[in-house]
């Protein structure tokens, strides 16, 4: 009797694959797909002759699951190097909030194809967005083919509309995109929202099966000012307004201290943080998310970019070389991070971290295809001793070839299919004099960091 067809399969590539030893490449695999799944996966000798819908020649490339971007502000593209070398006090405060006083919806819908088309080409398939006008961002997820999870940002400044309108679109838009969308509900922070507005978000959460998206402890400065300020860091602020009851995302954590340790393990089933290391390189941010410390106690810690106004880019590849080297740095041992749980951080970990642990993040039967397509044939990657080290130490988001998604496949050989990036830049170009002025004078909110070192002149 013929076998059933399936709808793609992958043919003649190495595959990361999980093994008893940890994840390792697999030679000449078949991936094969039905249904948005991973219907097998082995070698290509197995179901050689099985039909398929569609076929993509794999000979010479890796095959990885999808990268996910654990944290980021999608649309923040459209702010992508306005602001440079300045203090993050001054970057939010005189700059980037301002900004964002003037985005209209159309605006984030724009800003959010273009990041959807540049994290395509760099082989993420998942993202984790907080961000205004999130209706605008869902829009995008649903014409470009991404899996997201996303938040409405809200503040204490909007009151209980903006509370409200998070929690509504939470409760809306997940499960959207035939499944592609998942939501949480999004305060931006425990300094720009009040203790009642956190408890109330903690509750709409648990409500919603869902959890709570926050940037919290993002760097020692702002744990001790709250220490000094409130009796209590940001955690544990969090931790008595429900948060971490109720399952929370945290993104950053570089401020997170050894009383805070506890409270995480205690949740750490339901509480995970999102590690940006470029954007804290760049703030002269110190120290780093402390990764090795959460992991020991259980906490899932997923990689992500944060908004490319800040890190410039969408690249989670970029991500996982500069965690790899800076936490090789913080804890100065050159044996912390090795490759293969640099991977695992990337893939499993992140997953995890997003709460979709066992739906993607690995190439195995019944995961979402999820896939992406890596050439490493280029000078940079050669010789290819290990290809582990190749991946973590050289790519470059432009070794990616194709891309897919739940089976689909939104970039084939470097052709988008899903989004015009040309259109999109067009249409960009004449809204930027609107979006870059800031003489309004208004802003976002404040954010509270004021440096009173003097910066050091070159030289």
């Amino acid at each position: 009797m013929k076998e059933q067809a399936v709808d793609l399969a992958i043919v003649g590539c190495s595959a990361l694959m999980q093994e008893e030893s940890g994840l390792g490449f697999e030679d000449d695999v078949t991936i094969e797909v039905k249904e948005g799944r991973i219907a097998a996966i082995g070698p290509s000798c197995r179901k050689a002759g099985q039909e398929a819908e569609r076929w993509i020649d794999g000979r010479g490339l890796y095959a990885l699951p999808g990268f996910i971007n654990a944290h980021t502000h999608v649309a923040m593209t459209l702010f992508r190097g306005a602001v440079e070398d300045v203090a993050v006090d001054s970057w939010f405060n005189d700059h980037v909030w301002p900004m964002e006083v003037n985005l209209e919806a159309r605006d984030v819908w724009l800003g959010a194809m273009l990041g959807c088309a540049e994290m395509i080409e760099s082989g993420v398939t998942t993202f984790v967005d907080h961000y205004f006008f999130a209706d605008q961002v869902a829009a995008a997820v649903e014409a470009s083919g991404l899996r997201a999870n996303l938040g409405w940002t809200f503040l204490d400044d909007q009151g209980d509309t903006g509370l409200g309108r998070s929690i509504a679109f939470s409760e809306e838009w997940n499960g959207g995109a035939a499944g592609r969308i998942t939501t949480s509900v999004a305060p931006h922070a425990p300094y720009t929202c009040s203790d009642r507005q956190l408890s109330l978000a903690a509750s709409a959460a648990e409500r919603l099966g869902v959890r709570v998206h926050i940037h919290a402890a993002e760097h020692l400065e702002q744990t001790e000012a709250s220490v000094r300020e409130r009796g209590m860091t940001p955690v544990q602020q969090l931790d008595r307004a429900g948060v971490l009851a109720a399952g929370a995302l945290i993104a950053h954590g570089c401020g997170v201290v050894e009383d805070d340790l506890s409270l995480l393990e205690a949740s750490r089933d339901r509480v995970a943080f999102a590690h940006c290391p470029k954007v804290y390189l760049k703030h002269g941010l110190a120290p780093l998310t402390p990764i090795r410390a959460l992991l020991e106690r259980g906490v899932a810690v997923g990689l992500g970019t944060d908004g490319a106004a800040g890190c410039n880019t969408l690249d989670v590849a970029e991500s996982l070389r500069l965690m790899a080297l800076t936490q090789k740095h913080e804890e100065r041992d050159a044996r912390w991070m090795p490759l293969n749980t640099a991977l695992q951080l990337a893939g499993p970990g992140s997953a995890a971290a997003v709460g979709l642990d066992g739906l993607i993040g690995a190439l195995a039967p019944g995961y979402r295809a999820d896939i992406v397509l890596v050439d490493l044939s280029g000078s940079h990657c050669r010789p290819l001793h290990d290809p582990a080290a190749a991946i973590v130490y050289s790519m470059r988001a432009s070794d990616v070839r194709t891309t897919i998604v739940d089976g689909s496949v939104l970039m084939e050989d470097r052709k988008l299919s899903t989004v015009s990036t040309q259109e999109i830049l067009d249409e960009v170009r004449e809204r930027l004099p609107r979006l870059l002025d800031t003489a309004h004078g208004r802003r976002m909110a404040r954010y509270p960091l004021a440096r009173t070192a003097e910066p050091r002149e070159a030289g």
